[in-house]
């Protein structure tokens, strides 16, 4: 018996096929191994073609299921995560019609900001728990504003995995989940945001039919088993946001637990077990995988944009030539905490929500020509990073919530001693690092929808725990003084 999951992302399509009950993944893909393109037709845009996930996602699964030689009859269930807040508009045949709006678009930010002036803030943030922003209403009132052609032709609007349920199935469905991400949800009434979409001239019938995030979604239609090589009738019972789902491939899933991760951006994902919000919106509330109306979980996300650009840049202009991220987490680690008063802020990438949109750059601080050298700067920007985390998790702190244990995949930049060092001291939070992916944590997410196990204990009791890091009593004072220099610096850049 097994579990097949999907991770749509923005890089890439990958599968996972799991073994249902030792919960250990038996084969995975990725599609297309050089990272997916992101098309850009103007500055601050970024759309992608849903039929493109489609194919990969057919590539993915034939990998899949050629490498486990499984029988696809065995496959009991299908999960599906997804790159959140894109935007996919198809009319009543269900024919996309024009690319995905995808995560990253900053186009729908300037309409965002005039919703949450014109409606007000309380009513937003009371309602939404957030700005409308730019996340996937806002997008798609860019759309009704600049191509009314297109506009008047859409039945249904989708997140990025919906449109595959879409694929699988034949069915439109989302779940409140993924309506809250995109600034649907009204949290307040407990139903579809109608201010929001009255606000924007949308009807409410655009919005697909909503499914539980565990349960009976949908199941694979037999031309879609044909072109996937699946067996026609399998259930879709689990489909949820990337950062939600990497939540649940950690186990996270009650209040105080804490996911992140540190790749193309770096995120803290916080579970609040009460209906809270940050009344300058720099972080993001959304209804968390468990989220009903008897039981209040909410995923507070941090994200910082920052972090995979500042590191890869580094290595590209001050890293010595040919130097591997292992070969610079070292260098990073022959100097001392702090880094001899080498401060760098991660924030080059564009507006930071945290900052409440403010576009302060990155700022390399207190160069010193007699004493830094390059392996001060590696490590000044790993710290930088970190305190980043740190910021935005003093404001979920200041939401009630408490920040004890983190919990992380061993991957990307989790991979560096510092990096870890410097999370569990600025935080005192003690950092578990487990080996697990999104595509696998989706097929266990199927599991738990299709009743296969209990609950998510049961789901997550193969989760193979790698190593834990504890604060380090002794070097907690340098890491909170190096803090503070740090946070002196982004308070004076957000002052001006």
């Amino acid at each position: 018996m097994y579990l097949l999951g999907y991770d749509i992302g923005s890089s890439s399509v990958k599968a996972s096929l799991v073994d249902a009950q030792t919960g250990k993944c038996v084969a995975s893909a990725f599609y297309p191994k050089q990272e997916a393109e992101i098309m850009a037709p103007q500055v601050g845009w970024a759309e992608q073609h849903p039929e493109k996930w489609w194919e990969h996602l057919k590539l993915a699964t034939a990998d899949v299921l050629l490498t486990s030689k499984v029988n696809s009859q065995e496959i009991k269930a299908i999960g599906i995560s997804y790159q959140m807040h894109g935007l996919v508009c198809v009319d009543k045949n269900q024919q996309v019609l024009r690319p995905s709006i995808i995560w990253c678009d900053s186009r729908a930010v300037g309409i965002g900001e005039q919703a949450f002036n014109d409606l007000g803030s309380e009513k937003c943030l009371s309602h939404l728990l957030n700005s409308p922003g730019n996340f996937t209403a806002s997008k798609l009132a860019w759309v009704k504003q600049n191509e009314p052609d297109v506009f008047a032709q859409i039945d249904k609007v989708m997140l990025p995995g919906d449109y595959i349920a879409m694929r699988l199935t034949g069915e439109v469905r989302t779940t409140i989940s993924g309506l809250s991400e995109g600034m649907f949800w009204d949290f307040k009434e407990k139903q579809v945001a109608q201010f929001l979409l009255d606000y924007y001239g949308i009807n409410a019938s655009l919005i697909a039919d909503i499914v539980p995030t565990f349960g009976e979604q949908g199941f694979v239609t037999q031309a879609a088993a044909q072109e996937l090589g699946l067996h026609a009738g399998t259930p879709i019972t689990y489909r949820a946001g990337d950062q939600p789902n990497n939540a649940l491939s950690l186990n996270v899933f009650n209040p105080g637990e804490i996911a992140s991760t540190a790749g193309t951006s770096g995120v803290v994902y916080g579970v609040n077990g009460q209906v809270q919000y940050d009344p300058l919106s720099r972080v993001n509330t959304f209804a968390h995988v468990n989220h009903t109306d008897n039981q209040t979980r909410l995923g507070v996300l941090l994200c910082v944009n920052g972090t995979g650009i500042l590191n890869s840049w580094i290595k590209r202009n001050v890293a010595p030539e040919g130097i591997s991220y292992d070969d610079m987490n070292q260098l990073s680690a022959s100097v001392p905490i702090g880094s001899a008063g080498l401060s760098i802020l991660p924030f080059g990438n564009g507006a930071e929500r945290m900052l409440q949109n403010k576009k302060t750059g990155s700022v390399i601080y207190g160069v010193d020509f007699n004493r830094h050298n390059r392996s001060h700067i590696l490590r000044a920007a790993q710290e930088g990073i970190v305190f980043s985390f740190k910021y935005g998790i003093d404001i979920m702190e200041q939401m009630g919530m408490e920040v004890k244990k983190i919990h992380a995949g061993k991957a990307n930049m989790f991979l560096s001693k510092v990096f870890r060092d410097t999370l569990a001291g600025v935080t005192g939070a003690t950092i578990e690092l487990y080996n697990t992916d999104g595509a696998a944590g989706a097929a266990k997410g199927a599991g738990m929808g299709a009743g296969i196990y209990k609950d998510h204990d049961e789901a997550f009791a193969s989760l193979e725990k790698l190593q834990v890091i504890e604060p380090n009593q002794t070097d907690i004072p340098a890491y909170q003084e190096a803090y503070g220099r740090w946070k002196k610096i982004i308070d004076n850049e957000m002052n001006k």
